[in-house]
């Protein structure tokens, strides 16, 4: 199973990837947009901030 990012509205990274990939995600807040991930309590922005680095290579 892949693990949840975001559980206030059960976003996985698979699909925060695939967001980033496909749209050329740069921002924790594009995400935000793309995906619903980190809009909710916003515990999970660090870690789709640490995404973003991993694949933008930052």
């Amino acid at each position: 199973m892949d693990e949840i990012i975001c559980h206030c509205h059960q976003v996985s990274k698979e699909e925060i990837i695939k967001a980033i990939k496909e749209n050329g995600l740069r921002t924790v807040e594009q995400v935000g947009e793309a995906t619903g991930a980190g809009t909710g309590c916003g515990g999970c922005q660090d870690d789709i901030q640490e995404i973003l680095d991993e694949i933008n290579g930052k």
